[in-house]
């Protein structure tokens, strides 16, 4: 396996847009290797791997005893928890160096979020920002490793069987009735962090059920990485066909991370649109967090 090249980091260079002739669809892009880590690099691997490990462990062990509490004074509401797994994806982005900050304020009215999807750090990142549940798909529950969290963390599983669409629809009415703040990925899939794929109008539709609350919001959320010093700028995006493992070795054994920046769009009310309306005011939000991207055409 050869080494990913890295490239000079220059002002904007990590914004830069495609370079003309690039295919219009990012799926043209081909995934890097990510890079092998060094000698230096295999220890971070085993600090950071190690430091995150305990820390999800402890964050789990101390969590259980939590939600049994929680079950018992507040039912299936979550005050406690779920800003307990703030802290403890705060300290994971912590161990593994990466610099995180976050911009706007998250909503207090009912409502979910949406974001634009580029890596597995996504679930630590958006964590950190806000208690959030996250909706997926229900493919995920059985991934080794990431299903234990996904429980854990009340991920709301969801699948494309168009006869579990009334029950999954009722789930998602009760979960934000009771204050659950779900977030949706409406891209469908991962990118490589670069750009914003078209946001999917038919999962909008579950937002204008009547039966939910009323004043519902969707709050726009835009992710954005900057790539360590001297590294390719989808260094942090991992998507397509790209295998985790050489992926979790590469950011681990990073020797100076980059940075994430989680930026929180201000609420746009349900009332008054569609599903279509709604998904295109969400897309141009979460653009709007990477203003050197063309318009969409």
């Amino acid at each position: 396996m050869t080494a990913r090249p890295t490239l000079p980091r220059t002002s904007g260079a990590e914004d830069a847009p495609p370079p003309a002739g690039t295919p219009a669809t990012w799926r043209g892009l081909p995934p890097d290797v990510p890079p092998r880590p060094s000698g230096l690099g295999w220890a971070l691997v085993a600090l950071r791997g190690g430091a995150v490990v305990t820390v999800l462990l402890l964050g789990v062990l101390l969590l259980l005893p939590l939600r049994a509490a929680e079950a018992l004074a507040a039912g299936r509401r979550r005050p406690l928890s779920g800003p307990w797994v703030q802290g403890v994806c705060r300290l994971c982005l912590l161990a593994l160096g990466i610099r995180w900050q976050r911009r706007g304020a998250r909503m207090r009215h009912p409502g979910a979020m949406v974001a634009n999807h580029s890596s597995w750090l996504d679930i630590l990142v958006l964590n950190a920002a806000a208690p959030v549940f996250f909706v997926s798909k229900a493919e995920v529950a059985g991934w080794p490793g990431i299903n234990i969290l996904t429980r854990v963390t009340d991920t709301h599983f969801v699948t494309r069987d168009p006869k579990l669409a009334r029950a999954q629809a009722a789930e998602f009415v009760q979960r934000t009735a009771l204050g659950h703040r779900l977030l949706f990925f409406p891209e469908g899939t991962s990118t490589d962090g670069r750009r914003v794929l078209p946001f999917k109008p038919t999962l909008f539709q579950a937002f204008l059920d009547p039966a939910l609350p009323p004043g519902l919001a969707i709050q726009p959320v835009t992710v954005r990485y900057t790539p360590p010093w001297g590294r390719e700028p989808r260094f942090y995006g991992w998507w397509g066909d790209m295998d985790l493992g050489p992926h979790l070795l590469a950011v681990l054994g990073q020797w100076r991370q980059g940075g994430v920046t989680v930026t929180l769009h201000p609420p746009i009310p349900v009332a008054g649109h569609d599903r279509k309306s709604l998904a295109a005011a969400a897309e141009a939000a979460v653009r709007g967090g990477f203003p050197e991207l063309p318009p969409p055409g």
